[in-house]
C-alpha cells in the first residue's frame, strides 16, 4: 500500500510541475515578455543592462514606455508623447501639446543632475518637423528620456500602431534597479 501512494503522490507531483510550467510559458510567451535595454537614451528610467518585462495587452497612452521595432529590424524602447491626432513641439525647453503646455515629471531626475547649460529638448514645431500638421491614425510620436543621447522620432518620424510590440511595465533585473516603469 505504501509503495502505491508513493507513485501516486509522484504522479501527482509531476501534473502540477508540468500544469506550473505549462502557465508559465503562457505568461512569458504571450503576457509578459522579458526585453534587454540596450543604449543610453532612456537614462535614468532605464539603463544599459536593465531587462524589463513588457506586456502587449492594455491600450497605449501618453507618456507610456514602448517597444517598437523599425522596418529594419532594430528594436526600441522609447517614451510615448505624442498621440493619434496631436502636435507636438518644444518651445524654451518645455513640452507642449496642441498648444497646451505640459509637465514631464518623468524628467525630474535627469534635469536634477544636468549642469549643462544649453536645452534639454532642442526646440522644434511639429509641422516643420513632421512635414505634417498632426499626427495621423494609428500614429504615436515618441522620445527618450535622455534627450541629447536619443535617436527617436524627432529623427525617424512617428512610429505606427502596427511596430508597437508592448509597453515596458517592470525592471526586473538586475535585482538593485528592480522598479515599475
Amino acid at each position: 500500500m505504501k509503495l502505491k501512494n508513493a507513485i501516486e503522490w509522484f504522479w501527482l507531483i509531476v501534473k502540477y510541475t508540468l500544469v506550473g510550467l505549462s502557465i508559465a510559458l503562457v505568461i512569458r510567451g504571450f503576457l509578459f515578455i522579458p526585453v534587454p535595454v540596450e543604449g543610453n537614451s532612456m537614462q535614468n528610467t532605464l539603463t544599459q543592462g536593465d531587462f524589463v518585462l513588457m506586456e502587449k495587452f492594455t491600450d497605449i497612452e501618453r507618456f507610456d514606455v514602448i517597444v517598437f521595432q523599425m522596418a529594419d529590424g532594430t528594436t526600441y524602447i522609447k517614451r510615448v508623447i505624442g498621440m493619434p491626432g496631436d502636435t507636438v513641439s518644444y518651445r524654451g525647453d518645455q513640452l507642449f501639446i496642441n498648444d497646451q503646455l505640459i509637465e514631464e515629471p518623468f524628467l525630474a531626475e535627469n534635469l536634477a543632475h544636468d549642469e549643462e547649460r544649453i536645452p534639454y529638448t532642442n526646440d522644434f514645431e511639429f509641422e516643420e518637423l513632421m512635414g505634417v500638421k498632426k499626427l495621423g491614425k494609428g500614429s504615436y510620436f515618441v522620445l527618450g528620456d535622455n534627450r541629447r543621447m536619443s535617436k527617436d522620432s524627432r529623427s525617424f518620424g512617428a512610429i505606427s500602431e502596427e511596430n508597437i510590440l508592448g509597453k515596458a511595465r517592470i525592471v526586473y533585473y538586475p535585482f538593485k534597479r528592480i522598479h515599475l516603469v
